[in-house]
């Protein structure tokens, strides 16, 4: 069985400067729906990336879609996913059983033909964030908690962007074919991620915004001397094209997802972008 999702295309930068603020939210705004019973993606022409968001107690089996062109979902990509919910989930992959705690994260690889997601016996609802990308080299399943992620910390409470990144699903950890993800978390006080910002042409990106709250984020985004923002939500994603800043300013301290795909796997390789010429 398979399904249809929906394909959202990013504008090049001349025609960003003359979007509406709605046109804008259409091009780079995706706010999944959570699914459960099977798997529903939003693809994007940023390297093929697809993400989703599952939210479930019953087993969510992850379907095939026209748009992978191939004959099972996992025939040539790869996935990962991380859990965002506070209580653990169950993930299966061809037979075997994964547990994945929250803020734990797995990856799938090239040529999973079963998988599905659910919550631990007797738990409350799983919530998981998924996000795909093509694969041309297969790579094991392998799963990474909080505690093994390679946490980073950056920033400072002086300029409100203390933060600790957490490496999942990169060179030094679970390795991959092209895929790269893990999470930021700020400092209470703390509310500028990614400042000074960066390009990379090399990479598109996805940020995906949670543990907001009720608060919200001023997401900036267009070439550096032609930024645009978007207000986001919890539980809200943001495309990045290779060619785009991706930095926000919250209301209040929280948590987002960043999920790369492209030409290389080098996290720090990037253009950065002194923020006294951001215009």
């Amino acid at each position: 069985m398979s399904s249809r999702s929906k394909i959202i295309q990013t504008p090049r930068p001349q025609e960003l400067a003359t979007m509406t603020p709605q046109q804008i939210r259409d091009a780079f705004v995706v706010a999944p729906m959570p699914c459960s019973g099977r798997v529903s993606f939003s693809f994007t022409n940023l390297d093929r990336l697809a993400l989703a968001l599952v939210e479930t107690r019953e087993p969510t089996e992850l379907v095939n879609d026209r748009e992978t062109g191939s004959d099972f979902f996992l025939q040539r990509r790869e996935l990962g996913a991380l859990n965002i919910g506070t209580a653990a989930g169950v993930v299966h992959v061809d037979g075997q059983r994964y547990e994945i705690r929250p803020e734990d994260c797995i990856y799938i690889g090239v040529g999973s033909k079963s998988v599905t997601f659910e919550s631990a016996a007797g738990g409350a609802a799983a919530k998981f964030f998924l996000i795909s990308c093509p694969a041309h080299q297969s790579y094991p399943t392998a799963v990474a908690s909080k505690a093994k992620a390679n946490a980073v910390a950056l920033g400072s409470a002086a300029t409100a962007n203390q933060r600790r990144i957490y490496q999942y699903i990169h060179t030094g950890g679970i390795r991959s074919c092209q895929l790269v993800m893990g999470y930021t978390d700020l400092a209470e006080g703390s509310v500028w991620n990614t400042m000074p910002p960066h390009t990379h042409t090399r990479r598109t990106e996805i940020y995906f915004y949670f543990d907001l709250g009720e608060n919200i984020v001023a997401h900036f985004l267009g070439a550096p001397d032609a930024t645009r923002h978007v207000f986001v939500q919890n539980e809200q994603a943001v495309l990045s094209p290779p060619w785009s800043i991706h930095c926000g300013c919250g209301t209040a301290r929280y948590k987002f997802i960043w999920a790369m795909a492209g030409e290389n796997q080098t996290f720090d390789d990037m253009d950065k972008v002194a923020a006294v010429d951001l215009r």
